[in-house]
């Protein structure tokens, strides 16, 4: 069957955005909406999984909602809404709990990163909620994710899920005239430099808001000052910068420096090297600062202004949420229909 080009992603408002949010989702979630219908969500009902203080994940919902549109998405082009004021989700979330198994969740790394050796403390929403991953992708069908590396095992059990929701309901699909590949298999987009940014202080652990040091990563919405200072005393070692790409290898810290140059230039690390080859990071980390500086000072500056007038972002978030229903209802219409419900 062929499916409609469709993609979707959604970021969780459960921490402030930072760099590692901009670079290996955000800003590759722009130029899709040239070649592929987009569907982008704030996934309010994921960060639930662990506690948020409700005033912190509305505010979150907000910033997360106005980083996808003063970063390039048109909410005319792009359905631009929060997971929570589409119902359909969290139905659909439920047929896929009764159809993924157990083990397959249990087998899931990022829960047991989250879990640590306290798994029988913590929610059943986090040990469940790839199930609810994989309905936000396949209520709307949608044929591509853009995810990062971190992302690829759940999207793998997105497509074993809509696999075997095709395989236990092949004779009611053909019953009821549906093709029997009524869920598409979804691929993933993983392209470009920087699609997993690593720790400013430790260029082996991956850039993130749970780290207990706010010079390790750039917040979105930090200031100039506050960008440039984190990259001038970002951690690097003595050696200069060499001519090429394999000459990063064993050098975390470097490589990683320079793929944020690469992404936010849109240039390849090889090109970042043919321009900075020999140089000292006396004069790397400075041109690195003022280039992010370029980049995120006008997103943070529109961030600021979009969260600052909520009745225009909560036009915004209801309008996608109405779009985002339709095609969603629809798809549940039939979906009930397949698994047996009296409606």
């Amino acid at each position: 069957m062929a499916f409609t080009p469709r993609v979707f992603s959604g970021i969780q408002p459960s921490g402030d955005l930072h760099l590692g949010n901009y670079l290996g989702a955000i800003r590759r979630f722009v130029p899709l909406q040239n070649t592929h219908e987009c569907i982008y969500c704030v996934v309010d009902m994921h960060a639930i999984t662990v506690w948020q203080e409700p005033e912190d994940l509305r505010r979150r919902t907000y910033e997360v909602a106005a980083a996808y549109i003063a970063a390039g998405l048109d909410p005319k082009r792009s359905i631009i809404f929060n997971q929570s004021q589409v119902i359909q989700h969290a139905e659909l979330g439920w047929i896929f709990n009764c159809v993924a198994r157990v083990g397959w969740m249990a087998r899931m790394t990022q829960f047991k990163d989250k879990a640590g050796k306290n798994t029988e403390n913590v929610s059943l929403g986090l040990f469940a909620y790839p199930s609810l991953m994989a309905a936000d992708i396949l209520l709307y069908k949608s044929t591509h994710v853009p995810v990062g590396e971190d992302q690829k095992q759940h999207l793998e059990l997105t497509r074993d899920i809509a696999q075997k929701f095709n395989h236990d309901y092949r004779k009611r699909l053909k019953v009821l005239g549906f093709d029997e590949e009524y869920f598409p298999l979804t691929e993933p987009v993983i392209a470009g430099p920087a699609t997993r940014v690593m720790s400013l202080r430790d260029g082996t652990k991956k850039m993130s808001k749970s780290d207990t040091s706010d010079m390790s990563l750039l917040y979105m919405m930090d200031d100039a000052d506050t960008i440039s200072k984190k990259l001038r005393k970002a951690t690097t070692d003595p050696a200069p910068l060499p001519e090429a790409v394999k000459g990063l290898e064993g050098r975390p810290e470097a490589a990683n420096l320079v793929a944020i140059y690469a992404a936010l230039s849109d240039k390849s690390p090889a090109e970042v090297l043919a321009q900075y080859a020999g140089a000292g990071w006396g004069i790397f980390k400075p041109a690195l600062a003022d280039l992010a500086v370029s980049v995120l000072g006008p997103i943070a500056a529109e961030m600021r202004r979009l969260v600052g007038d909520r009745a225009e972002m909560d036009r915004i978030l209801r309008d996608g949420a109405d779009r985002a229903r339709t095609l969603a209802e629809a798809n549940m219409k039939e979906i009930r229909q397949i698994v047996g419900f009296v409606r």
